[in-house]
């Protein structure tokens, strides 16, 4: 059974329709890049995933649950979308780190409101737990630091750690190197490359043509608000089948 299954989804902002019938679905363990052109609809469809947006129409089941019809009636309050967003962790290109906390408390945030809200609080587990993932990240000695003390590379690292401290089913990266020099982008980009080696299950959406193609398993090239090409990522780069998915690559590589 797939772990994410995306079926028909549809969002428009005023009279823009930004996602036109989009369906996908991934394996647990799975990294899928989605690639395309500004405009073409990718971070709105993270946004939709992660219920940060609303999708006007269609379906999105994670392990057969069904988070979202559009066709059925649902709680749309606040505690059932927090309940969903559990099922996925946002890394976004921004990092959005909370600057009055350290980078360790910016990964306990989540886990301590979560364990409050449930009554079953364990802040010597969540930080036990967050001391790892920033070990993980390579940054146990930028534990005590803030993100203005941190580089840009180590602000999104921390970000990553964040994201992972809920066990999330999903990551999800949004352009996770774009606000980043060239020299930094290479760091986060080892450590997505970890991740998947660890088949930790990812959708990435990036501009990293040549890291998209290594790291992950199925690519997803969007246009204009569509899903105009998908396959096994070295199939979709090395051999695309449709004309602008050629054009896209080329232009790129030149």
């Amino acid at each position: 059974m797939s772990i994410l299954e995306v079926r028909n989804i549809r969002k428009s902002f005023e009279h823009t329709e930004v996602l036109k019938d989009i369906s996908f679905s991934m394996e647990q363990g799975q990294a899928v890049s989605i690639i395309g052109s500004s405009g073409s609809g990718k971070t709105t469809l993270l946004r939709c995933l992660n219920f940060l947006e609303t999708p006007d129409e269609g379906i999105i089941r994670v392990n057969g649950e069904t988070l979202f019809d559009s066709a059925a009636a649902e709680s749309r309050s606040d505690a059932s979308i927090r309940k969903k967003r559990l099922h996925f962790g946002l890394v976004f290109q921004s990092f959005n780190l909370f600057p009055q906390y350290t980078a360790l408390e910016n990964v306990m945030l989540a886990p301590n409101l979560l364990s409050k809200e449930s009554g079953t609080a364990d802040r010597d587990a969540i930080r036990t737990r967050a001391l790892e993932l920033l070990d993980q990240m390579g940054l146990s000695d930028r534990t005590d630091r803030y993100p203005h003390q941190l580089s840009g590379g180590q602000q999104q690292r921390v970000a990553i750690a964040r994201a992972l401290a809920l066990h999330p089913d999903i990551l999800c990266f949004d352009e996770p190197t774009s606000a980043l020099d060239p020299e930094l982008t290479g760091e986060v980009l080892r450590v997505i490359r970890s991740l998947a080696e660890q088949k930790t299950t990812m959708i990435i959406v990036t501009h990293e043509m040549s890291f998209a193609r290594d790291v992950s398993d199925f690519a997803i090239f969007m246009d204009g608000g569509i899903i105009l090409e998908q396959g096994p990522s070295t199939e979709l780069f090395d051999n695309p089948k449709m004309e602008r998915t050629k054009q896209f690559l080329s232009a790129l590589q030149s």
